[in-house]
C-alpha cells in the first residue's frame, strides 16, 4: 500500500503510546496525524482528521473506548488495545478488526496491522447501528447510568438521572435534559432497552418518559390523554402507553 495510512493513537498512558510509536517507527507507511490521552481528545481528534486506522484503549478516564466509539462511528479500520480481556466480544460486536493485549509485542502487532490492511479500503459496517451493537453487549439487569452526545467536536454527558424525556425524530433522538435538548443518531428503541425500565417508560411511539418527572395525566380531546412533567412539559400518550403508566404509577401509590 503506497499511500500513507493516517493513523490515531489513543490511550491514557504515555507508555503505552511509546510502545506503539516504536511499532509502528518500521512502517513508514504509518503516518500518526494525532495522539490522544483521553476519550474527549480522541473525539475531536477522529471528527477533524478522520483518521483511517484507530488504534483505541478501552478502560480510560471520562469516555471510555466504546462510548468514543459510539460518538464518532466506525468507518476507520479500528484496533482495540487493552490489558483486560473481557472486553474482546464487545470489541468485535463493533466490528473491530483486531484486540491487542496488552503485552503485546511486535510480531501480535503485525498481524493487527495486516488485518488493518484488510480493512482500510473496505466496505464498512453499518454506522447508524454502532450505538445499538456496543449497548447490546451489557450484562443482563445492567442499565446506562449516562448517555454521552456528540456536537461537532464537543461531547455532553448526560447522567440519566437528569434525563427528562426522549423523543424519536426520524434516525435521531432528541434528549431532554434541563431545559436542552441534545440530537443523537440512535433509534428509540435502542435506548428504551438500555435504561432502567423501572425508572424509564415508552408512553407514546415517540417518547420515553423519565417517570420521576411525571406530574399527572390529563385528558386531551376525544380518547386522547397527555403526561404533564414536573417542568410543565406536555407529552403525548398513546392508549397502550397510558395503560402502562396508569399501572405503574398506581403502583407506586
Amino acid at each position: 500500500m503506497s499511500e500513507k495510512i493516517r493513523t490515531v493513537i489513543v490511550d491514557d498512558e504515555e507508555l503505552a503510546r511509546q510502545v506503539l510509536r516504536e511499532l509502528m517507527s518500521a512502517h513508514p507507511e504509518l503516518e500518526i496525524v494525532a495522539e490522544c490521552a483521553n476519550g474527549f481528545e480522541a473525539v475531536k481528534a477522529v471528527t477533524e482528521l478522520k483518521p483511517d486506522l484507530l488504534f483505541l484503549d478501552i478502560q480510560m478516564p471520562k469516555l471510555d473506548g466504546f462510548e468514543v466509539l459510539e460518538l464518532v462511528g466506525n468507518d476507520m479500520a479500528i484496533v482495540f488495545a487493552t490489558a483486560y480481556d473481557e472486553y474482546a466480544l464487545k470489541a468485535f460486536e463493533v466490528h473491530a478488526v483486531d484486540y491487542l493485549l496488552k503485552p503485546f509485542g511486535a510480531d501480535r502487532f503485525e498481524k493487527a496491522l495486516q488485518h488493518a490492511r484488510q480493512r482500510i479500503g473496505g466496505s464498512g459496517p453499518d454506522r447508524n447501528r454502532v450505538a445499538e451493537i456496543a449497548q447490546s453487549a451489557r450484562a443482563p439487569g445492567e442499565y446506562l447510568d449516562r448517555v454521552v452526545v456528540r456536537d461537532g467536536t464537543r461531547v455532553h454527558i448526560i447522567p440519566v438521572a437528569k434525563l427528562d424525556y426522549v423523543e424519536a425524530q426520524d434516525d435521531y433522538i432528541a434528549l431532554a435534559s434541563e431545559g436542552h435538548k441534545y440530537l443523537k443518531q440512535q433509534t428509540i428503541a435502542s435506548l428504551e432497552s438500555a435504561l432502567d425500565p423501572k425508572n424509564f417508560l415508552r408512553i407514546h411511539r415517540s417518547y420515553l418518559v423519565n417517570l420521576s418527572r411525571v406530574a399527572k395525566i390529563e385528558p386531551y380531546g376525544k380518547d386522547s390523554k397527555v403526561a404533564v412533567l414536573t417542568n410543565d412539559a406536555r407529552l403525548p400518550v398513546s392508549r397502550a402507553g397510558y395503560d402502562r403508566l396508569r399501572a405503574v404509577l398506581e403502583g407506586k401509590g
